[in-house]
């Protein structure tokens, strides 16, 4: 008896390898939690249809509650290997934000790798006087809870960009949410509005117009499309960062072989030329890292988001 539960148990450990060295056998399906053609689905097809693996990969879009709905359909799949799920900011902030979430981003599932990173740009109306970062935050502090700054909703990516950039510079302004991030944008051209953490994306031409002043970018480094605008953190807020990962997870459990087999995939299809330009040319700066990096830049996220939440006292609406 002892025997034959000891073979059992040893079966049950090699299933996961034997079922990773036979993957792919079938189709494998990606879950992308928003809109066709909008940004992050379009960055997301373009990094996985060009992933080379022996079965097609499949993107379903499953839209919804800020992106909920998508990760928590991919929260309840097997781990095999076979469903895939397609994260950003909105997945690290929601995690605090929305209550009773019945999925746990951290502990549901297992990052493989981060397809490509947005980054955020606070820009102005030109007729603020400000041409600077530390000029913004001088006029903020002059003028206190006079300036306004619009995003994309309640709870959003650019709201709370916002939100942590008052807190780090130590300025009041007023936060005007739209539905979107388009209406924040086409407002404070108009000049209803003073200023707008925006992804480059959008903003990009309308800043290349002159239409829009771009005082810093919120990476870590430049941004190569915008080599003359500094960091917020180098121009005058330190540790300051805005931006949205991309990446992709899957269900807690799934085979290492397999986590594995997609990152490489997804670096490989990230290393090509066309890609990294059409990345590029939709002002994303190209991932490609390990699943352990991932993993780490997930959870950063998550505990800066939930700060900034507790302390703004930011709730769904």
């Amino acid at each position: 008896m002892k025997h034959r539960l000891a073979f059992l148990f040893l079966t049950l450990l090699a299933v996961p390898a034997v079922l990773a060295q036979s993957w792919p056998n079938r189709p494998i399906q990606v879950i992308v939690p928003w809109p066709s053609g909008g940004g992050t689905d379009n960055v997301s097809r373009l990094v996985i249809q060009k992933m080379a693996l022996p079965q097609p990969i499949v993107i379903e879009n499953k839209s919804g509650a800020g992106g909920n709905i998508g990760i928590e359909f991919a929260s309840r799949a097997p781990a095999d290997g076979y469903t895939f799920v397609v994260s950003t900011a909105g997945a690290a902030i929601n995690q605090t934000l929305t209550k009773n979430l019945s999925f746990n981003v951290l502990k549901d599932f297992d990052p493989i790798v981060v397809l490509a990173v947005n980054q955020g740009v606070l820009v102005v109306n030109p007729a603020i006087p400000v041409t600077s970062v530390k000029e913004f935050i001088a006029y903020a502090r002059a003028n206190p809870g006079k300036l306004t700054y619009g995003s994309s909703g309640t709870g959003s990516a650019m709201h709370l960009w916002g939100e942590l950039f008052k807190m780090k510079a130590g300025v009041d302004l007023l936060h005007v949410p739209y539905k979107g991030a388009s209406p924040a944008l086409t407002d404070l051209i108009g000049g209803q509005i003073d200023a707008v953490f925006s992804d480059i994306g959008p903003a990009l031409p309308y800043i290349r117009d002159g239409k829009l002043r771009a005082l810093g970018v919120g990476a870590s480094a430049r941004f190569q499309g915008l080599p003359d605008v500094p960091t917020i953190s180098e121009a005058g807020v330190p540790g300051y960062l805005a931006r949205s990962m991309t990446g992709l997870l899957a269900p807690a459990g799934t085979p290492k072989d397999v986590i594995l087999g997609m990152n490489a995939a997804a670096i490989k299809a990230l290393g090509d030329s066309d890609v990294r330009q059409r990345l590029s040319g939709m002002a994303a700066v190209p991932g490609g890292n390990t699943p352990e990096y991932f993993a780490k830049a997930l959870r950063d996220e998550v505990e800066v988001w939930a700060a900034v939440i507790s302390t703004a006292k930011i709730e769904k609406q």
